[in-house]
């Protein structure tokens, strides 16, 4: 293949400073790690801001770039705190930061300019749409969905538009819901996923209930754990769609999983470089170092497309290991297998399958072997639990993690360093110019050359002093001389000017040392300035304003009950978007309430269809769920209203979107009430909107249930469309049915079973002024729509409080779900 315009980066995880060594030892490129607050991994043991300077001297020293996430959203409370902390990462000399809250990207960019700034995967930058209103923040980067195909991935016509650099995933977990779009954790358990506390929910045990009955599906129980992701032989094509930067997955991981996943991965990317034919160079020995490490079924994800019968394996959703082979019988404290066993030696770990209970399964180590038999220790083994036909998995191979460790203990070598090669002109009265050959990269003295009264400038002069080049990435070449003779130049200029040299041919390859620049003296106390209200307002200026009340309907009775009771504004969120037009007509027909339309959650590259199909509707309005529906409805000239989907947390994130042409913002669903009050106190309490009632939603997910257990499709021109047959719901370990709907991209939601109310806080919140309220429908009937709708319609009214309506829904008393790292749930009004 021809040689790529940029080399591609392999990106490997680090957890703690053996994951950094294992990953720098075996050939990464960048590492991404944490620190104790901000990331998306708050359960690994993650680095300190002061292991900082030491760690990204050792990665620079090595020609490594060191990203450090940031990928959670940010409360109101919180912006000086992670203002603090992004100057300590510039001052480190780290590279780069990956941020999902809009509004500490604009924080890197404002106060911290020396930080690259990576959009997180956690932004949910699904469509070239939405990577263009996000780059209006000025990334350098971009974490694409896990969820693209390479189909959809040409469609960002990355080597056409290398502006943006292009990063996905190519292996570990795979999480089952969107990035940036799962409050499962949020909802079940007060832990965000948008917080680095994701309780893996998904890794659990469901039933599938299907029309009020138990659906037989024998030993699939796992029903949203999907297998891990390997895309090792997708690389040469990724690298023909110029994708940029690969990462690994897995900071809660073994150092001896990031040295085997970086290994292969940079052989991978090495020999495609070298036109070498991947299907060769990849080995089976090389697949079962990935298996070992960690798998639970190695699956190239959605690397080509849908295939609902395939991404789910829901036998276990914890890690399984390289398949041994099959049980053909048992005798005490030995098994026989039904062939010869490849890798299997004394002190090798194996676990026998159960599929009835994977957390209760027999296993241990190999104490001994003769030909199609292996031996345990006296009394470790129940062999009587252990049946003929049972399958056989390898989960430790000792050997293996000796092997692994070895190539990252001790001291690492340096990689070759890159030689600079310079052209050093100039002549008396002039300033000097070095020019770095093969580069764009240069340096112009600030003072002009003078005679030399004595010690001019000399060839080795200059390779002295230009040649300092230790704990960079690049060792002095060549110097060609095209000075004149007996001139001389400082020689602390002449080292101003090597730093600048490395500078800027760091700052080509991404790899670099603290930029020298003017100290920023703009604050986020001098951004939020900015968002906050303008002017005095009188305490009982908002009384005279009455709150409205907005419905979400699901279908259409719903919407005939909203308007029998009088609702002013509704949203519409249907399944089948054919039927907005007629939702539409009808709603203008019958009464003179406001219809705004709900996009879906999602928007890929071409699905810019369904967008039409909205605008065609003629609604009053568009709801929007995702950053890549703005730009299309807002150029329309149609009001849009922001849902909970784009991830409002705080002031700076508010004013963003604002700025984008959206009527008001739905405050984000992590938001406690006191953490709602902050943000309605940092910015003006018009701009938003709240939920006060809903059926949290839970997964979203493009895993489709209802295709992989109710039909034997692989997507959804063969699945049949169960998903309009059968009303489904999950059944979890606690007992509760969470319903499951589908929408018109064929995506899932499970929606919690209980709904929650925020009912006993409106009276506080009507205080600050916020004028916005919202009810969600899911199910509910007719006669069930109107009796909620009227319950809020007399809360608003004054005329029942909170604490009795929270009673009488029997919801779930809470506003928001999560507890945050410095607020609590406090007070109530």
């Amino acid at each position: 293949m021809p040689r790529p315009l940029h080399l591609p980066e392999l990106l490997s995880p680090a957890g703690n400073w053996e994951c950094a060594r294992a990953a720098v030892a075996n050939g990464a490129d960048a590492i991404f790690f944490g620190l104790p607050r901000f990331n998306a991994r708050m359960r690994a043991d993650n680095f300190t801001a002061e292991d900082l300077p030491e760690l990204m001297k050792f990665l620079h020293s090595h020609g490594v770039k060191g990203y450090c996430a940031f990928n959670v959203l940010i409360f109101t409370t919180e912006l000086a705190d992670a203002e603090t902390q992004l100057r300590e990462l510039e001052a480190a000399g780290v590279d780069a930061v990956i941020v999902q809250d809009l509004g500490l990207a604009r924080m890197v960019k404002t106060l911290t300019p020396g930080l690259r700034l990576h959009a997180s995967t956690q932004m949910t930058i699904t469509s070239p749409e939405g990577l263009e209103l996000a780059n209006t923040l000025g990334i350098d980067q971009a974490v694409l969905s896990r969820e693209l195909s390479l189909r959809e991935l040409e469609r960002f016509q990355a080597n056409d538009k290398p502006e943006v650099p292009l990063e996905v995933f190519v292996h570990g977990a795979l999480c089952v819901a969107y990035s940036g779009q799962c409050l499962t954790s949020e909802s079940l358990g007060r832990r965000s996923a948008n917080r680095g506390e994701c309780a893996q929910a998904c890794r659990m045990p469901y039933e599938m209930i299907v029309d009020g009955e138990l659906q037989d599906l024998g030993d699939k129980r796992y029903l949203l754990s999907p297998q891990d992701l390997a895309a090792v032989q997708e690389i040469p094509r990724l690298i023909e769609l110029g994708i940029r930067s690969f990462k690994i997955e897995g900071r809660l991981k073994t150092p001896e999983y990031v040295a085997a996943v970086t290994r292969v991965y940079r052989k991978a990317i090495d020999a495609v470089l070298a036109d070498k034919d991947l299907t060769e160079i990849i080995t089976e020995e090389d697949r079962y170092e990935l298996e070992m490490t960690f798998s639970r079924g190695l699956y190239t994800g959605w690397m080509h497309g849908v295939n609902h019968q395939e991404l789910v394996g829901a036998y276990y959703g914890k890690k399984r290991g390289y398949y041994v082979g099959v049980v053909r019988s048992v005798a005490r404290d030995a098994v026989e297998l039904e062939e010869n066993p490849t890798h299997l030696k004394n002190g090798d770990g194996i676990v026998f399958e159960n599929l009835q209970d994977t957390n209760n399964e027999q296993g241990g180590r190999i104490y001994g072997q003769h030909e199609n038999w292996i031996e345990f220790q006296h009394g470790r083994l129940r062999t009587d639990l252990i049946a003929p036909g049972t399958r056989i998995f390898k989960t430790g191979d000792q050997a293996l993690e000796q092997r692994l460790r070895q190539t990252f203990q001790g001291e690492i070598p340096l990689r070759k360093k890159q030689p600079l090669n310079l052209i050093i002109s100039g002549s008396a009265g002039q300033p000097m110019v070095i020019q770095v050959k093969g580069q764009e990269a240069s340096a112009t003295s600030t003072i002009p050359l003078a005679p030399a009264l004595q010690r001019p400038l000399t060839l080795e002069t200059l390779q002295n002093q230009l040649g300092r080049l230790g704990g960079t990435p690049f060792e002095l070449g060549e110097i060609e001389l095209r000075l004149e003779e007996n001139l001389i130049l400082p020689v602390s200029e002449l080292n101003r000017m090597r730093r600048s040299i490395v500078e800027s041919s760091c700052a080509r390859q991404g790899v670099g040392e603290p930029s020298l620049r003017p100290a920023i003296t703009t604050t986020v106390a001098d951004m939020l300035r900015s968002c906050a209200r303008q002017g005095v307002v009188p305490e009982d200026a908002h009384l005279s304003k009455a709150p409205t009340l907005h419905v979400l309907c699901r279908d259409q009775a719903q919407i005939e009950a909203a308007l029998e009771a009088n609702i002013t504004h509704l949203y519409v969120d249907f399944e089948d978007v054919r039927q907005y037009a007629d939702a539409v007509k009808y709603v203008k027909a019958h009464s003179a309430a406001r219809i705004y339309l709900a996009t879906p959650r999602i928007q890929k590259s071409g699905e810019a269809g369904i967008f039409k199909l909205i605008s065609r509707a003629e609604p009053h309005g568009v709801l929007i769920r995702n950053l890549g529906a703005i730009a299309h409805f807002r150029d329309a000239g149609i009001p849009i209203t922001g849902d909970f989907s784009l991830n409002v947390a705080n002031p700076l994130t508010a004013d963003f979107l604002k700025k984008t042409g959206l009527e008001r913002l739905t405050i984000s669903y992590d938001l406690n009430i006191d953490q709602v009050l902050n943000l309605l106190q940092g910015a003006p309490p018009e701009w938003f909107e709240i939920t006060l009632h809903q059926h949290m939603p839970m997964f979203h997910m493009e895993h489709c249930a209802f295709a992989a257990f109710l039909s034997e499709g692989t997507d959804f021109t063969n699945c049949g469309r169960p998903c309009e047959k059968h009303k489904v719901r999950l059944r979890d370990r606690v007992g509760m049915e969470h319903p499951l709907k589908a929408d018109v991209g064929c995506r899932n939601t499970l929606f919690n079973a209980v709904p929650q109310t925020g009912a006993q806080y409106f009276s506080g919140l009507m205080q600050t002024g916020l004028r916005h309220y919202r009810v969600e429908l899911l199910e509910q009937t007719q006669e069930e729509t109107l009796r909620i709708i009227r319950t809020y319609q007399s809360l608003l009214a004054s005329q029942r409080g909170g604490e009795d309506i929270w009673r009488e829904l029997k919801a779930q008393s809470q506003l928001g779900v999560t507890r945050g790292t410095m607020a609590e749930m406090a007070h109530s009004y």
